[in-house]
């Protein structure tokens, strides 16, 4: 029975902490109203009137508070509709992150279990680079988390009149460092960047430069977008 989250796991969510959380606003306003249904064997599903292609990403069970990954999955195992999820599993292998690798993980022991599970959802469609992730209820006590792996779903790019917003909350979900959701949108994004003692400088896609300072406690302290010379 887990009680809290491990370090390494911690680092790794909040790398995907800020474009994650964008790009789930994304998702969510892309989705339509409307029941959904999924066919597994076809990696569809749908919601309303909209069709995407699908991977499992896990399943939560709420009766047993108990997490399993998509790729765990004895009825899903190999087939297609978990593919996706498999680099999660290797990631957590070559990074030492228990959490990825653990096929259940029983999250009694915290204050929130489905927040915790949320957690997971939200790491795996980080490590995975998926555009966002679907919970949705699947009877009884289970809920079903999907990955798209669809080109319809719109993906944001750097804005910069945005971005202190987006890395502000991004570095205000966790807590953890916020230098590693500083560093992880740069990365997600392809932005040179390069770090200071005091400071993250990157370039971003319109030829200005964003700079972000951080305080004593290493929170952001301002974020500035200027044009370079």
């Amino acid at each position: 029975m887990m009680s809290e989250f491990s370090n390494a796991f911690l680092l790794e969510a909040e790398r995907h902490a800020a474009w994650g959380a964008a790009q789930l606003e994304a998702l969510n306003a892309f989705l339509p109203e409307g029941p959904w249904n999924a066919d597994l064997p076809s990696c569809l599903y749908r919601q309303g009137e909209l069709t995407l292609r699908v991977a499992v990403l896990g399943t939560y069970d709420a009766a047993e508070q108990s997490w399993m990954w998509g790729w765990a999955n004895p009825g899903l195992r190999g087939t297609e509709v978990v593919a996706a999820t498999g680099a999660i599993e290797r990631h957590g292998r070559a990074a030492g992150i228990a959490e990825l690798t653990e096929e259940v993980l029983h999250l009694s022991g915290f204050p929130d279990a489905r927040r915790a599970a949320e957690m997971l959802a939200f790491t795996g469609m980080g490590v995975a680079g998926a555009p966002g992730y679907i919970g949705v209820p699947a009877g009884g006590d289970t809920r079903v988390y999907f990955l798209p792996v669809d080109a319809q779903v719109p993906r944001p790019g750097v804005d910069p009149v945005t971005l202190p917003r987006t890395l502000l909350t991004g570095a205000g979900l966790i807590g953890c460092s916020a230098r590693h959701v500083v560093a992880g949108y740069c990365d997600h994004h392809g932005l040179p960047w390069h770090s200071e003692p005091s400071r993250i400088v990157a370039e971003l896609p319109d030829g200005s430069a964003a700079e972000v300072d951080f305080d004593d406690l290493g929170r952001i302290s301002g974020v500035g977008v200027k044009v370079l010379p």
